[in-house]
């Protein structure tokens, strides 16, 4: 990074040269490019860089119509991001695909000058700091169409690894037909099992196709970053703070999934039980954790969740020292496949009520209907079966969701 548009372009051209095209993430398709402002929002590490960089290699545009540009280049230390779309538009630029927003201070405000007096211009940009996002995300709340990046599905983990495009279902028809499904997919010689372990190991963020040996290395720091920039920046928190959110994250680690006691993690991790409350929400907003609520009480950031699970099951490897509990990963991977695309809430009867219609248990192949025995809509999500039955579901099934 040189300082200078140049620079600028010179980084677009070279980072879209080093661009694959033959995996894309399951949100490509979904983009409705006829819009002027998109952004995309999801956790450090998802492949928000790479999607944006795929849709403006796309298009095939020379870089004096299109660029890519991230906002900690160091030209924005003595330039203003407006200037530069006033000039770009000039020159003849329709495109600009800004990276990392969040990291330039005023971004919201003059994304929103940019929509309201350069119609010519269409805009994508990315941001990773989910809580500076959504705080300053009202200023363009009417203009720009904001997407969701969530960590990889199995579907997608197995599109990568053995170069088969499987098709996405609702929870409906997966209920509906999930033994036709699952005997497609076995039919063709598919083995969920050789996969499925890999998956919970690696398959969260696309950076481990990378590097698997380093894979754990690069989510601990990943961790970090959050921790120790996203929230001390946008929640103005200390390092002292910093390093309880941290030992809160372990704590949790070591207990998931569970109902948690405010009091007992206050005590462990040295701070009182609203600041408890407010760091569970934190590192929630942040994509490190999942909580369970119950649709009766409501969502609150000052709102005890029911349960608590690690957002996705990498990082059960990459924070728990000894391997993960089996239990703890299904249930993990089970919230995690569905978050997205349903749903998901507390209820007393089961692990998950789906859609305020579907309650769920999930376990191994000996689980019974015990605890959900004469509830309607009730359903089982077994693992170590490849085939279901009924209303018994295999729980590799549910990786399929997106």
């Amino acid at each position: 990074m040189d300082g200078t548009f140049e620079g600028i372009i010179e980084n677009s051209e070279r980072r879209l040269k080093n661009t694959d095209l033959r995996f894309k993430r399951y949100l490509f398709p979904l983009i409705e490019d006829t819009e002027r402002l998109i952004g995309i929002t999801g956790a450090r590490g998802v492949g928000k860089t790479t999607l944006m960089l795929q849709k403006l290699k796309e298009r095939k545009l020379p870089s004096t119509e299109a660029v890519y540009i991230s906002m900690d280049d160091i030209y924005f230390a003595s330039n203003r991001l407006v200037a530069l779309a006033v000039d770009f538009a000039k020159r003849g630029g329709k495109y600009l695909f800004l990276d990392e927003v969040h990291k330039y201070e005023t971004w919201s405000i003059e994304l929103k000058n940019i929509y309201d007096n350069l119609p010519e211009l269409k805009v994508m940009f990315t941001g990773s700091s989910v809580l500076e996002m959504s705080k300053t995300a009202g200023d363009l709340s009417r203009r720009a169409m904001v997407y969701k990046l969530e960590t990889m599905s199995f579907r997608e983990y197995l599109s990568y690894e053995i170069g088969i495009d499987f098709e996405a279902f609702s929870i409906d028809k997966l209920i509906e037909n999930h033994e036709e499904i699952a005997n497609e997919y076995l039919d063709k010689g598919f083995k969920p099992f050789k996969y499925l372990e890999n998956f919970w190991k690696y398959g969260a963020y696309p950076f481990s196709f990378e590097n698997k040996s380093t894979y754990y290395e690069k989510l601990r720091n990943t961790i970090n970053l959050v921790v120790e920039n996203d929230l001390m920046a946008a929640a103005g928190i200390d390092f002292s703070t910093g390093l309880k959110i941290k030992k809160l994250l372990v704590a949790i680690s070591e207990s998931v999934p569970f109902k948690p006691n405010i009091v007992d993690l206050a005590a462990r991790i040295g701070t009182d039980r609203r600041n408890v409350y407010l760091y569970l929400d934190y590192l929630s907003r942040s994509r490190l954790i999942n909580t369970l609520i119950s649709d009766e009480k409501g969502i609150s950031a000052m709102g005890k969740p029911e349960m608590i699970y690690l957002e996705n099951t990498s990082l059960a490897y990459a924070l728990y020292n000894e391997k993960p509990e089996k239990g703890m990963l299904r249930e993990t991977f089970f919230y995690n496949q569905l978050n997205s695309t349903c749903h998901v809430s507390y209820t007393p009867a089961g692990d998950f009520l789906i859609n305020n219609k579907y309650i769920f248990e999930v376990g191994g192949k000996n689980k019974t209907f015990k605890q959900i025995k004469n509830l309607p809509a009730s359903y089982l999500a077994i693992d170590d079966m490849e085939t279901g039955h009924g209303n018994k579901i295999p729980l590799w099934l549910f990786g399929f969701m997106r």
